[in-house]
């Protein structure tokens, strides 16, 4: 079965340990960032960023103000979306390790052109992956694949202080979900689990997702009767029909 996050953003401080152990584990570059009346840094992903922690403040119906934060990073999802595009103009651009469940972007990335890559982009329903568009290179969260085929956590899980970064087996991972779920909705009700069934990075939020960030789950069509399973795939759908 494949390996999965948990992240519990009951847990996090926004210390950004995760961010930059990430940063760091994989050698990206410094940015240039200038202060736009947020803590968050930098103001969103970027082809140097693939894991940004992410704040939100508001007031909620008893006019107390809430900060929710919300260490984004790729979802790995189950069946991707941004695969099933990329393979339309390009097999072995993007691959996914059955094994570890972990979606890659490969260097034949550089290969899709600029409205390819931007399909690929829009196919992501968690707004993801970053090109830089110096390289073309399309670019996003590995799963740490060299450290974890080798035995060894992902960066961010390693640098966690707080718990709020779990890594294990599915069934495991699950397991620990549900479990903290419930404990957490004693607190508060509104807990929910983001897309569980269908991504191998689930959130764990003591609130509705659009407290934390836009793209938190994937789009809600609910009032469809297909599955978002179904719904990933068929996001493809349209431009895969060009391969018959």
């Amino acid at each position: 079965m494949s390996k999965t996050f948990l992240i519990d953003t009951s847990r996090c401080t926004a210390c950004r340990g995760c961010q930059l152990a990430c940063k760091e584990w994989h050698g990206l570059p410094a940015n240039k960032t200038l202060q736009w009346g947020s803590h968050q840094n930098p103001p969103d992903l970027n082809p140097n960023n693939y894991k940004l922690v992410r704040f939100h403040d508001y007031m909620d119906a008893t006019g107390t103000i809430r900060w929710n934060f919300f260490p984004d990073q790729c979802r790995h999802c189950e069946v991707p979306p941004c695969k099933e595009v990329g393979d339309v103009y390009l097999d072995g651009a993007i691959l996914k390790d059955e094994k570890t469940g972990a979606v890659l972007y490969t260097e034949k990335t550089k290969q899709f052109t600029a409205e390819q890559a931007k399909e690929v982009q829009e196919a992501c329903p968690y707004n993801i992956p970053r090109r830089n568009d110096q390289t073309g290179l399309l670019s996003k969260c590995t799963m740490c694949f060299d450290r974890i085929t080798n035995g060894l956590p992902p960066s961010c899980v390693r640098a966690c202080p707080t718990g709020t970064m779990n890594f294990g087996e599915r069934a495991d991972m699950l397991k620990l979900a549900e479990e903290r779920l419930a404990l957490l909705k004693k607190k508060w009700p509104k807990a929910s689990l983001g897309d569980p069934e269908d991504v191998n990075v689930i959130y764990l939020m003591t609130d509705t997702p659009d407290t934390y960030h836009e793209y938190a789950v994937a789009e809600a069509k609910q009032a469809s009767p297909m599955t978002k399973k179904q719904l990933f795939a068929k996001l493809a759908s349209p431009i895969k029909a060009m391969k018959a």
